[in-house]
């Protein structure tokens, strides 16, 4: 297996940096693509070497795919002006999904896969329901695999009205791109915008653990894939299967789709990464 570094441009000029896990003595045909969620590193999301590995040695590429969001800040560049850019989840605006996606959809199409899996981790699952619900051709994308979906209503629990309130008020004084002077959720650093993307825009709000919750993404996703959930998945109020069976019920597609559980772990797979992989192979397998 080697791991190569890949700079992907965005529309809007700024690089990603995602890395490639090719196994060099096998010309592959299928690849996966895994957006990370926020602060969705290597450092914190150990598993994806084990996905790269395991995927790797069955002849199948994994692409690790950074979006603006998998550090509170990432050293770049510009594609456009070749200067020095800093990102990171500290300014990430959620309407950059498509265009981040699309770069890395480009990337892996512009290379020549037959098969290309679009998977997303935590709010990098989300995201991949956003873009399926509004890109609903197939030559991008074979299958996707949504990974541990993030609750958004749950992550933003304890954000108070007062919070609500200077977020808006910051915005409505044209002071969006100033720091705000918390941290929202109680560990986000970040400008008004970004703030204001979480709290208020719904963009990704996508996936929820009452059935009559809004659906609207998901029900008008026409792909067919997986749902994957460890089953202490903290983020799902107690009931991670019902979770990942609720959001599947209001899919188009969802007696077709696969769901699995991996047993005695949470939102990060701990001391079950292996496992995980292998139950990720096995779903890809199935896809080819």
């Amino acid at each position: 297996m080697s791991a190569y570094r890949l700079d992907v441009a965005a529309q809007r000029s700024s690089v990603l940096n995602g890395v490639l896990f090719r196994n060099d003595d096998v010309k592959a045909d299928t690849v996966m693509i895994a957006v990370t969620g926020i602060h969705g590193n290597f450092y914190s999301n150990p598993f994806y070497y084990d996905f790269g590995e395991t995927l790797n040695g069955a002849g199948i590429d994994f692409i690790y795919a950074q979006t603006n969001d998998a550090f509170n800040r990432i050293e770049t560049f510009n594609a456009k002006t070749h200067q020095p850019e800093i990102i990171g989840s500290f300014n990430e605006r959620f309407s950059y999904t498509d265009e981040d996606i699309d770069a890395y959809l480009n990337l892996a199409h512009d290379e020549g896969y037959g098969k290309i899996i679009l998977a997303g981790h935590s709010l990098g699952a989300n995201k991949v329901i956003y873009y399926l619900s509004r890109h609903h051709d197939t030559d991008k994308v074979s299958r996707f695999l949504l990974l541990s979906p993030a609750n958004v209503e749950w992550l933003m629990n304890d954000i108070t009205e007062r919070e609500k309130n200077i977020v808006r008020e910051m915005c409505e004084a044209g002071r969006g791109n100033d720091m705000l002077p918390f941290q929202l959720m109680g560990w986000v650093p970040c400008i008004a915008y970004t703030a204001h993307d979480w709290i208020f825009s719904g963009l990704l709000d996508n996936v929820h653990v009452e059935a009559d919750k809004d659906f609207s993404q998901v029900s008008n996703i026409t792909h067919t894939g997986g749902l994957l959930i460890g089953t202490y998945d903290r983020f799902t109020y107690g009931n991670p299967a019902g979770f990942l069976t609720n959001i599947n019920n209001h899919m188009p597609e969802a007696k077709n789709n696969k769901l699995i559980f991996i047993e005695g772990t949470g939102h990060t797979y701990q001391r079950k990464e292996k496992e995980t992989a292998k139950r990720v192979l096995e779903f890809v397998r199935e896809c080819e």
